[in-house]
């Protein structure tokens, strides 16, 4: 009787393996996941001690929250290869409960919404039955296509209009990293061909430092070891209509998780069903309450790895978990990531550009297998796309809208998933 064998998601590689591979997915989401509480800190003029409280907060946060995501307790957690980090998706609704409520209001709002995650999580995986190939396709070209203009903004330099945004060198410095990349890719053997986007990175910042682009000086300023505190800003305040504003939307972090799940398990090649998503969504939930308490934000399923995972062909959910132990190392020796945040960000740009790409070319992948002939697949599709495109190719389009409605409709990915459930249901369903 033969063993059965171990689904790569599965597998447990040798340590050195783990370290590498998990150091890469840390290095990818690392931008995104100190964006949110940046962008929460300038906006709400808290001060420098408080803001870098906020990022080792959120590394911390987020390193356990994917370690819960990938690695799963009891019925918590997808099991499958996904990184967690904060949803920048949420800061609109965030900063407005913030200028009105005060810090302690959104805190208080976060936990509340997480928890009523993990109790609605059954009901809102039962929605996934309404995802056929077409509608998976689409998002998982939408979610690639997506992520494109955050390559871009991080090649041009980070922050548009800026003097050096889109220099010469800053693109220059992109296009190096995007060769360097590409040619590990392609023409390295084994591990190395494994690791292309952290040998991209680390060669990029190296010719960046060579040509007087790196700024280093973060990490001399930055301490040795911090740990963080919970509830550092006080006891967190619930109030009913912050709490009801952030559960709505959390709607967007339920489309972007599923989705996502979704994408991932067509990457890995292991069947997505409900009990899958009901674990993630649960995931995501707690991640939310733990970043609520530890003075941190809503979590959800990442989308800039699905890219690497495509790439690297490396399926292993211990990886990711990998990448979570880095995560939390970084959030409690804040030197070790202020020298990841030094990064430039045209190097970031040049890895994210190929990996994003990858994303997209996997939702091609996915049409290819659905039929068009005879259906009413084609008008599915041609809608979904349309739409999910639309906030990131008119980004003005809303600008009348307010609050809540604006938020959603500007969100290209949920957008594509509604339209594409609702046509199914109303001229696909039974037709296909």
């Amino acid at each position: 009787m033969t063993a059965q064998k171990t689904h790569p998601v599965d597998e447990m590689l040798p340590m050195g393996m783990l370290f590498a591979f998990g150091l890469q997915h840390a290095l990818v989401m690392y931008a995104g996941t100190v964006a949110v509480p940046l962008v929460f800190a300038a906006a709400m003029h808290l001060s420098g001690p408080q803001t870098v409280m906020l990022i080792n907060c959120g590394l911390m946060t987020s390193g356990i929250a994917t370690i819960i995501q990938s690695v799963g307790v009891w019925k918590i957690g997808s099991r499958l290869p996904i990184v967690q980090g904060s949803s920048f998706a949420m800061l609109a609704s965030m900063l407005l409960i913030g200028q009105i409520y005060g810090v302690r209001s959104v805190f208080g709002a976060v936990i509340g919404a997480g928890l009523a995650m993990v109790v609605l999580a059954p009901v809102m995986a039962r929605l996934m039955r309404f995802f056929p190939p077409v509608v998976i396709g689409c998002l998982i070209i939408i979610i690639g296509l997506t992520l494109i203009p955050v390559a871009g903004r991080w090649i041009g330099g980070g922050t548009p209009g800026a003097p050096e945004f889109g220099s010469v060198a800053n693109l220059v410095l992109a296009f190096v990293t995007i060769v360097i990349t590409v040619g590990v890719q392609a023409w390295g053997r084994g591990f190395w061909s494994n690791i292309s986007v952290l040998v991209g990175l680390v060669a990029g910042s190296v010719i960046a430092a060579l040509c007087g682009m790196g700024h280093y000086g973060m990490v001399i300023d930055a301490p040795w070891f911090a740990v963080s505190t919970p509830f550092a800003f006080g006891l967190p305040e619930f109030h009913a209509m912050p709490v009801f504003i952030m559960l709505l939307s959390m709607v967007i972090i339920v489309a972007e998780t599923t989705g996502n799940c979704l994408a991932i398990g067509r990457v890995v090649d292991l069947p997505v069903n409900d009990v899958t998503i009901a674990g993630a969504l649960r995931a995501d939930g707690l991640s939310t309450m733990l970043g609520g308490a530890f003075n941190s934000f809503p979590y959800n399923a990442f989308t800039q790895n699905t890219g690497l995972i495509a790439m690297t062909d490396i399926r292993s959910r211990f990886v990711v978990a990998a990448a979570g132990v880095v995560m939390i190392g970084l959030g409690l020796f804040p030197k070790l990531g202020a020298l990841i945040a030094a990064l430039p960000a045209p190097v970031l740009g040049g890895c994210g550009l190929v990996m994003f790409g990858m994303t997209t070319v996997g939702g091609i992948r996915e049409l290819l297998h659905v039929r068009f002939e005879g259906t009413r697949n084609g008008l599915i599709a041609a809608v979904s796309l349309g739409l999910g495109l639309l906030p990131m190719a008119c980004p003005d389009l809303f600008t009348h809208m307010n609050g809540l409605a604006r938020l959603l409709l500007g969100n290209g990915v949920l957008l594509c998933i509604l339209s594409g459930v609702a046509l199914n249901l109303l001229v696909g369903q039974g037709r296909n």
